[in-house]
């Protein structure tokens, strides 16, 4: 049964045609998720879903467009694993290229998912710390990282975790990847397979990548003085600090 979702904007065929060949060959079956353009968005809608007065008050940087449609994209693909009534269910956004055994690894995944909610399949930084490393295949380990990256490029996430956060996740106010981080606060156990399956791949997207428009859009906004930088630090000694505390209380494991 189909268990693998690829998330991706109509726009970009060149991204799905790279995933075709590479799941296909694989002998993954899988299923497109047409990811929200969130520069269609009507401001009704945004206003909905993306709560601006905790983006200011909790958040690194205010969202831009792109974010904001990822983040809905994600909520898809949970609903499409809730829909599914399989007991995982695997998010793959389309710029991803595989490395290692993927179907090993979902297989292995889909006998073990009883200690974690979510699991990533890529981190930005090979040298994690990982805590409870055990074995999950022949060619790999999964733990539970001490910090949690920062991507959502491919992770395994339970059908009960993605039904729960379906149910808790808007209106939100930070990136979706940055929200896994704060697991805590959904009482998430987040895992990470190494070394993983995946890397990033293409990166050329039809309407830009979200960090071009985040460039842009700093670029086009006047802040005042230091008020960006300012926020950025209490963001991260906040981040920082609720991590240690989480980690000591035994929080996510």
């Amino acid at each position: 049964m189909r268990q693998v979702f690829v998330i991706n904007l109509d726009k970009d065929t060149a991204r799905l045609a790279a995933c075709v060949a590479m799941l296909d060959s694989a002998g993954i079956e899988w299923q497109r998720i047409p990811a929200v353009n969130g520069r269609s968005l009507p401001p009704e809608v945004l206003n909905n879903v993306y709560d601006t007065d905790a983006n200011f008050r909790r958040a690194k940087h205010p969202l831009v467009l792109p974010e904001i449609g990822c983040y809905l994209s994600h909520l898809r693909a949970w609903e499409a694993i809730v829909e599914s009534e399989l007991p995982i269910g695997v998010v793959l956004e389309d710029d991803f290229s595989v490395t290692g055994d993927l179907a090993a690894v979902i297989d292995a995944l889909a006998h073990d998912h009883k200690n974690w909610d979510v699991t990533k399949l890529f981190s930005f930084k090979p040298d994690v710390r990982l805590m409870r490393r055990r074995k999950l295949s022949n060619a790999t380990q999964i733990g539970i990282p001490y910090r949690v990256p920062s991507t959502t490029l491919g992770y395994a996430i339970t059908r009960d975790a993605a039904m729960r956060l379906l149910e808790c996740s808007t209106p939100f106010f930070r990136p979706i990847d940055e929200d896994h981080k704060f697991f805590w606060e959904k009482d998430l156990r987040v895992a990470l397979v190494q070394p993983p399956p995946l890397k990033v791949g293409l990166q050329e997207s039809a309407d830009g990548t979200v960090g071009d428009v985040r460039k842009l859009n700093v670029q086009n906004v006047r802040v005042n003085g230091i008020l960006r930088p300012l926020r950025g630090l209490r963001y991260s000694l906040g981040y920082q600090l609720r991590l240690h505390c989480a980690r000591m209380m035994g929080l996510g494991i």
